[in-house]
């Protein structure tokens, strides 16, 4: 199993916008692709906005090139989320779960 890790930071005025085009927009086009296992929408507050942990978990990195492209450390980040952001990762970060045996 394979965890994608984004975050970024939301314009205080845009955090439930954000959130709202992460559940009626993001995940629903993710829940089609195959291998693709399930999604965490992280936040807290900070002085900026507020900050947003995005987690994603699929089966395999070839998987996750469905979505990602080759590139699949490139961010996928809409315009009109960029919009929303005061500042965001361009580069995602994967982590291979290997426990808690």
């Amino acid at each position: 199993m394979i965890a994608r890790l984004w975050r970024g930071v939301a314009k205080p005025n845009f955090a439930e916008v954000y959130v709202d085009h992460l559940r009626t927009a993001t995940i629903p086009v993710l829940q089609q692709l195959s291998g693709f296992v399930d999604a965490s929408i992280l936040r807290r507050s900070v002085p900026e906005g507020v900050e947003f942990l995005v987690v994603t978990r699929w089966v395999s990195l070839e998987s996750i090139r469905a979505f990602a492209g080759t590139a699949i450390e490139d961010a996928v980040v809409p315009q009109n989320v960029r919009a929303m952001m005061v500042e965001y990762d361009s580069i995602v970060r994967h982590y291979e779960e290997v426990g808690p045996e």
